[in-house]
């Protein structure tokens, strides 16, 4: 059996990630290498990601050592990916998902109590969110590897918070070492997942079949909050949040929303749905929204980003 070459980020993140798709490999008897690659986004970090080319600043340099046979498959957290592939490439499986909660890490309980906070997130969407609740607060700019960023928000004295994926956290087993750092953490249940957050996505040349591996409630969830996503973003990085819940075998839950860049304007849904007709309900949704605006507000953004 040929040997399974898997390309990731360099990130600790991205490399516990796929060892972790190597592991489930390694177990339906799959021989396996890890790949190391860098990549665009990870190797700019002073310039917010939307101004680095808008989407796949992430997987560009995957998905060009696929397409070079330098690797077989490349390993993403599924909310990086764009939803629009390059030619011969395509999303071959879904291992699993954690949580998909964002969660706010701060300093100090009297956060809460503030009038104003300074709170720090690079995405497009936390920022959006967090202004839409609090539109007094101050957002700052934050890139770069999960570690990374928690030492700068224990740097910045002037910092009370900063925003950060849960799963990211736990995968990086970061999560119990807070308290030691005098840190604390609160999940943001009023804050909507980005499309797959938590979800791991495998991206591969047509025609791989690693079907073995697929996990199909985590397919269901990514079809249809990457659906959402492609139907409303048209090509540009926006404040959209997309989540699939699980009711009971038969029924799941659709939570979406898009903001304006400022936070201040939001048009939501919120829909049940039948598990047999997932294929089309992420689509659905994002045209309801489009009825209600969706696509001037989208053409806003693109105008704003543009001039930044």
């Amino acid at each position: 059996m040929k040997k399974i070459k898997i390309g990731t980020r360099q990130s600790p993140l991205a490399l516990w990630q796929a060892n972790k798709v190597a592991s489930i490999l390694e177990a339906k008897g799959h021989s396996t290498e890890i790949v190391p690659i860098t990549s665009e986004g990870d190797a700019n970090l002073k310039q917010p990601i939307y101004s680095l080319g808008l989407t796949g600043v992430f997987t560009r340099s995957l998905d060009i050592a696929l397409l070079n046979d330098q690797v077989d498959i490349a390993v993403h957290s599924l909310k990086d990916v764009p939803t629009l592939l390059p030619e011969t490439l395509e999303l071959i499986a879904y291992p699993e998902r954690a949580s998909s909660a964002d969660i706010l890490v701060y300093k100090s309980e009297d956060i809460f109590e503030k009038e104003h906070r300074i709170i720090a997130t690079g995405s497009l969407r936390r920022k959006a969110f967090w202004h839409h609740k609090y539109p007094n607060d101050i957002i700052v700019d934050l890139r770069g590897n999960v570690q990374l960023r928690l030492k700068k928000l224990q740097d910045n004295t002037d910092w009370d918070g900063a925003i950060f994926a849960l799963a990211g956290l736990d995968r990086s087993e970061i999560l119990e070492e807070l308290a030691a750092k005098g840190l604390h953490y609160k999940v943001i249940d009023w804050m909507i997942a980005a499309p797959s957050q938590g979800i791991l996505g495998i991206v591969a040349k047509e025609g791989l079949d690693l079907s073995d591996i697929n996990n199909p409630q985590c397919e269901l969830f990514a079809t249809v909050e990457r659906q959402f996503l492609n139907v409303l973003e048209g090509g540009c990085t926006a404040p959209i949040g997309a989540l699939v819940e699980k009711i009971d075998d038969e029924n799941y839950l659709f939570k979406g929303a898009i903001l304006s860049i400022d936070g201040q304007e939001m048009i939501s849904i919120e829909r049940q749905f039948k598990a047999n007709e997932y294929r089309t309900k992420g689509r659905e949704f994002a045209e309801e929204c489009i009825a209600q605006g969706a696509a001037k507000m989208i053409e806003q953004i693109k105008k704003e980003i543009g001039s930044k």
